[in-house]
């Protein structure tokens, strides 16, 4: 990934740089900000770290960055250990205190990833899914997950997402054929549509990926709820025939939104 550092702080930067370095990714620091939103503007950015200080409210930078990037990219916000004026996010999609603790960075590093690989796929029009079953297409999902995101970063509401994927289908369509691999698929969309529930927001997102997004859980366990509901209920499902070299195997896994934090996740393993 591309990463910025935009910190006046030069020792830390380069300590935090170092880091990301070493971990393979390519890393552009910059001390000022105007700066660094001009670097943004021509090279990109898939991941910033932003210390706003002197600043107390982070936000205006925040909305700067993503203004000069012309799209949504995930920013991690910079707070020394002390720092008390700080008290949300503002925008950021995670923060991290000085001194930087190298797996916290490495979880960042793996967060922005999947979040970036989320809006890269759901925002990607040549292809989308139309509506059925109460199943809404990708492009509509997409919106309410970018709204979701943006609701969660501005004011602090708990969203999540479950993804559920036939995980192995590549697999299935070298050694089964493309009859057994979508079949697989079209029963855990049949499964999905049966057992959702009313307010269920369940998008397709891919050619063997579906989503549910869960915005502003009333409880603190609704959203582990829903995913070990999913996954106990997609469990019950068999395989399309016994003579199949590949059983399917289905993805279930919880994310927590804007941070791109895994939560949980289930491996089911379809048998006849």
């Amino acid at each position: 990934m591309k990463i910025l550092i935009i910190d006046r702080d030069e020792l830390n930067s380069q300590m935090l740089s170092s880091k990301i370095e070493a971990l393979g990714h390519q890393v552009k620091i910059e001390s000022v900000k105007n700066n660094a939103l001009s670097h943004i503007s021509r090279e990109s950015a898939d991941l910033v770290f932003l210390d706003p200080s002197p600043l107390t409210d982070p936000r205006p930078q925040i909305l700067s960055i993503r203004r000069a990037l012309g799209n949504y990219v995930y920013i991690a916000l910079i707070d020394s250990e002390h720092e008390e004026s700080l008290k949300r996010p503002g925008g950021a999609n995670v923060r991290i205190t000085k001194p930087y603790d190298p797996e916290k960075v490495k979880q960042i590093l793996t967060n922005a990833a999947r979040i970036n690989s989320f809006i890269r796929t759901l925002g990607d029009d040549s292809i989308d899914f139309p509506s059925a079953g109460g199943i809404i297409a990708k492009s509509a999902f997409n919106q309410l997950f970018l709204s979701a995101i943006d609701r969660a970063d501005r004011y602090g509401e708990h969203n999540y997402a479950v993804f559920i994927d036939v995980s192995n289908y590549a697999d299935m369509l070298e050694k089964d054929g493309p009859y057994y691999a979508d079949y697989a698929v079209a029963k855990m969309s049949s499964l999905l549509s049966t057992i959702r529930r009313q307010s269920d927001i369940i998008g397709q997102t891919a050619k063997h990926e579906y989503a549910l997004l869960l915005q502003r859980p009333q409880y603190e366990t609704e959203p582990v709820d829903a995913a070990n509901r999913f996954a106990e209920e997609l469990s019950k499902l068999k395989t399309v025939r016994e003579t199949v070299e590949s059983d399917p195997q289905i993805s279930v896994k919880l994310i927590e939104l804007p941070s791109g934090n895994k939560i949980m996740s289930h491996q089911i393993t379809l048998h006849a």
